[in-house]
């Protein structure tokens, strides 16, 4: 589990939007360093010479992307959103007339029980709190069953016990099923609390990638400018599972 750290405006969704690929890298003016700016998850080129893939609809299969905005369909309900993650494996008219196989209803309703909000399934998306969508727009990738789970700044309108909700929910998939998670957050805390790696970023480039229990204030003071502060306590204490991922520096690139 990943963290993206670093000022308003340093590059943070900027990258996780590279990495999922929907926008491209500029195109290099010298075609020899081409392979400057390739962008792989897993392996797989998603983009290469600031142009994305043809099948990147494919590749973003195995990407799930966590909006702060919860990106659901506010007047279905919450068990409809997360089926919508399984559309990809299905033919196009089951999305076109909302005809999920039980199979995938059934996934659906296990995903809602890992987040901890099963017992809102049949109510509409806009009714609930934005911490229970979070946790839904979780749940969606889940089913859409992502290898990678990007999430920009998935707490940064929430209350704190829901950020720790989403926060326990992102580390808990990461720990149980693998799932490489990278979240850019503005608290630092919860990056320390939660994430064994963090990535500091400062006008687009990456001025530190390391273990977050290493962050000092000098570090701190790189990332964000200004003078050397104190590194604030984590707010708990999580078990963390190191990802599996290649260095973001090769994805900045």
């Amino acid at each position: 589990m990943v963290a993206l750290i670093g000022a308003s405006g340093s590059g943070k969704s900027t990258l996780l939007r590279h990495i999922s690929g929907l926008v491209a890298c500029d195109r290099p003016k010298d075609l020899r360093a081409v392979e400057r700016g390739e962008v792989r998850v897993h392996g797989a080129l998603v983009q290469s010479g600031g142009r994305v893939v043809p099948d990147i609809r494919l590749r973003r299969g195995d990407i799930g992307v966590v909006f702060q905005q919860f990106n659901l369909v506010g007047r279905l309900s919450l068990q409809r959103n997360v089926e919508l993650g399984a559309l990809r494996r299905l033919p196009s008219w089951r999305s076109l007339t909302g005809l999920f196989p039980k199979l995938e209803q059934q996934r659906a309703t296990e995903a809602l029980e890992r987040v901890g909000i099963a017992r809102y399934a049949r109510q509409r998306a806009s009714t609930l709190s934005g911490g229970q969508q979070q946790r839904a727009a979780i749940a969606r990738a889940l089913v859409q069953r992502a290898r990678v789970l990007l999430a920009d700044e998935p707490i940064a309108s929430l209350d704190p016990k829901s950020c720790t909700r989403v926060m326990e929910t992102l580390s808990r998939i990461n720990r149980e099923d693998g799932i490489t998670v990278v979240v850019s957050l503005h608290q630092v805390d919860y990056a320390t609390a939660y994430c064994p790696r963090v990535v500091g970023l400062r006008d687009g480039r990456i001025v530190y990638d390391g273990p977050s229990r290493a962050l000092t204030p000098e570090i701190l003071a790189a990332i964000y400018g200004g003078e050397p502060e104190p590194v604030y306590a984590p707010p708990v204490a999580v078990p963390v599972a190191t990802p599996a991922f290649p260095p973001l520096a090769i994805a900045a690139q």
